[in-house]
């Protein structure tokens, strides 16, 4: 048996009812918040020994007080085993305690800087100043780097404080003339990303309303990439609400302004013509804007939005991930897509790569579950979407609910959707979609 289950025993917890108050505890002690695993995430660890997301093992280290490794190895049935505590050793407890010190600096370390940031920003009050564009530009980035690696609820106050900073630089009319484009392109990403996240929790009306006037922005900027890239968005929003149709026509729309730019935006909106060309069962427009895509990947020339990074950028693995989607929406299954569907999994494995993001991989895996699906491996499709169950519920945005829920789908319209595996997976996907907390105190419109 595991030592996980032995180490759970010992403390009298046989259920996920009597685990949940003592995880939320050491979730409470680490700060963190949206990590409550499901009851099957936590009976697939129990019986099943599945190893843990990386989002639940601090907590479950913090609770249990042994490492994953110890946690997760075989111990003989009736016996002690000799497997030594975190906090029982002083050289591992000076670490624990140094690990939490260090938490402390860089909370606080971040309140000086944010401190530090209003002070310039106040300074320049009458006239926006030297330091202030250059302080604006490094919170842009941040929050593109950041957006798709974490839950939205961590930037989203972060997200809002910008956008009201560059607005009331833009409304006050305090700038230099050489610092007004700057300003809109500031205000057109923030607003891009904004709308982002209003449409990841479901408030489509307000995402829409927001990408509009992130579109405005970028005009004003006169940057026809930006431009191009919020249309992406605008279509995106509509492929997640199931308007393939207006999905279709704002990726045309921004297909035309970025025909001539050379980088990656062009190729983002061709992925996105052809993913909503699929839903609509149009698989001649799909493959031929699949193609196009591949040809112009070749003569891709990097540009401002690609420098930033995130997602304003189109990497190699994600026009991959999305041309398996596109077979996956056809009805696909032949082993060469499932074989694609792989290697795009793979290819949003490592959290350390500059193109992972989160939404990608649960996305991925989905695709890959849908491929087997088609091609009636039951069992194979039951692994691929396992890790999408067990994500926080944190992580679970609007795009990977819709993702999960088209397996769902699928599964009720399969041959085997009697089969035990099929029943499970349909009622654990049927109450998938979390109950959405309030986004931070900051969140506004």
């Amino acid at each position: 048996m595991l030592f996980f289950r032995l180490a759970l025993e010992r403390r009298g917890i046989k259920s996920h009812d009597e685990f949940m108050p003592s995880f939320r505890q050491a979730a409470a002690r680490l700060h963190l918040t949206g990590v409550d695993p499901a009851p099957r995430t936590f009976e697939g660890w129990l019986y099943d020994g599945r190893r843990p997301q990386r989002a639940y093992r601090p907590v479950l280290v913090e609770m249990l007080g042994y490492s994953i490794d110890d946690l997760w190895t075989d111990v003989p049935a009736g016996t002690d085993p000799d497997i030594v505590p975190l906090v029982g050793t002083p050289r591992i407890a000076h670490r624990v305690e140094t690990g939490a010190e260090l938490s402390d600096m860089r909370r606080s370390g971040t309140m000086a800087v944010r401190r530090a940031r209003q002070f310039v920003f106040d300074t320049d009050r009458d006239r926006l100043g030297e330091n202030t564009i250059p302080l604006l530009h490094a919170e842009v980035a941040r929050l593109v780097t950041d957006y798709p690696r974490v839950p939205l609820s961590q930037i989203w106050d972060d997200l809002l404080d910008a956008q009201d900073q560059v607005i009331s630089n833009l409304e006050t009319g305090r700038h230099k003339p050489s610092q007004l484009r700057d300003l809109n392109v500031a205000a057109a990403i923030l607003g891009f990303l904004v709308a982002k996240g209003l449409n990841d929790v479901e408030d489509r009306d307000q995402a829409r309303t927001m990408s509009l006037l992130a579109v405005a922005f970028a005009r004003d900027a006169e940057h026809p990439g930006l431009v191009g890239l919020i249309h992406g968005l605008q279509s995106l929003i509509e492929y997640w609400a199931d308007r393939p149709g207006d999905a279709l026509f704002y990726a045309k729309k921004g297909s035309a302004l970025t025909a001539d730019l050379h980088g990656t935006v062009g190729l983002w909106l061709l992925g996105l013509q052809a993913r909503a060309a699929a839903v609509l069962g149009d698989a001649d427009t799909a493959h031929a804007t699949n193609q196009e895509a591949l040809e112009r990947r070749e003569h891709v020339v990097p540009d401002d939005l690609d420098e930033l990074g995130g997602l304003l950028t189109y990497s190699q693995a994600k026009q991959n991930y999305y041309t398996v989607e596109t077979g996956a929406l056809l009805g696909q299954g032949t082993p060469t897509l499932a074989h694609q569907a792989e290697t795009a999994v793979r290819a949003f494995s490592d959290p350390s790569a500059p193109d992972w993001a989160f939404g990608d991989l649960a996305g991925a895996q989905c695709n890959q579950a849908l491929i087997l699906l088609n091609s009636d491996e039951l069992d194979g499709a039951a692994a691929a979407i396992r890790p999408v169950l067990d994500l926080p519920p944190a992580f679970r945005n609007n795009g990977v609910i819709v993702s999960a829920l088209r397996v769902r789908q699928a599964l009720l319209a399969g041959p085997a959707r009697t089969a035990i595996t099929s029943r499970g997976l349909t009622e654990e996907l049927a109450a998938y979609a979390p109950r959405r907390a309030a986004l931070p105190s900051g969140a506004r419109g």
